[in-house]
């Protein structure tokens, strides 16, 4: 398979969410399939509709030669490895020891009963959009560049944290 890029939304806010995050980016570059990868930096951003404490969140982007789906595979592998609990009675958007969402796959546009691409959401949430436009200053979504898409969230708390 041809090498693709991908962008990745990585987030927690239960236990060392940092750390966390830092762990599991070192696990996601040693994933097969993962050629090389880049992370910006870490927000702060507080729950959407949901009770709990703030996330600490990131975007990064891979290039690799995994297919949407088997991607996604690895991912769910990784966040139950760093505790995650997925169960029918789950509520959305409930604290979690990591979150990682496949955004966006090289433009493709894929609906499944396991994942929708571009993510469904990512427009509409500045915890995914501050740090992808630090990543890709040009993205566009949709035909939207990424400032507009920004503009329509600026109502929500998405701070930028020290370089840790």
């Amino acid at each position: 398979m041809s090498k693709a890029t991908a962008y990745l939304g990585l987030g927690a806010n239960l236990g060392a969410p940092i750390e966390t995050l830092r762990q599991v980016l070192h696990d996601i570059g040693r994933l097969p399939g993962i050629e090389d990868f880049e992370c910006s930096g870490f927000f702060g951003s507080a729950p959407l509709d949901a009770p709990g404490p703030h996330y600490v969140n990131a975007v990064a982007r891979v290039h690799t030669t995994l297919a949407p789906l088997n991607l996604l595979t690895e991912l769910q592998r990784l966040e139950v490895q760093y505790g995650r609990i997925r169960t029918s009675d789950s509520v959305r958007n409930a604290p979690r020891t990591l979150d990682l969402d496949l955004l966006w796959y090289d433009n493709l546009s894929l609906t499944t009963p396991r994942l929708t691409l571009p993510h469904p959401r990512m427009s509409k949430r500045a915890f995914v959009l501050r740090p992808l436009a630090q990543l890709s200053h040009d993205f566009v979504l949709n035909g939207q560049p990424i400032e507009t898409l920004l503009i329509g969230c600026a109502d929500q708390q998405c701070v930028a944290l020290p370089n840790p």
